[in-house]
């Protein structure tokens, strides 16, 4: 079964290491994922994410507002 990462973000520098975070704990925890970035602010405010960058696991707000390790990402995620 296949991960879903979604990284809501306007492509900032904090955004790109989310995205990097996110990738290296699902490689390390050997998950099949995809990862989808989501830059339009409405969308951000559909998906209940008021600050970026945000970080939406299978639906699932796991981060907001915040970049954590990928040593973090790695509990949220198993």
């Amino acid at each position: 079964m296949s991960v879903k990462l979604q990284i809501l973000g306007t492509g900032c520098a904090k955004c790109r290491r989310l995205t990097e975070a996110a990738e290296a704990a699902a490689k390390e925890l050997r998950l099949d994922y995809e990862v989808v970035k989501i830059t339009d602010p409405d969308e951000f405010l559909r998906l209940g994410v008021m600050l970026t960058p945000a970080l939406i696991v299978d639906g699932k707000v796991i981060a907001m507002g915040k970049v954590p390790t990928a040593d973090q990402l790695k509990t949220l995620l198993s």
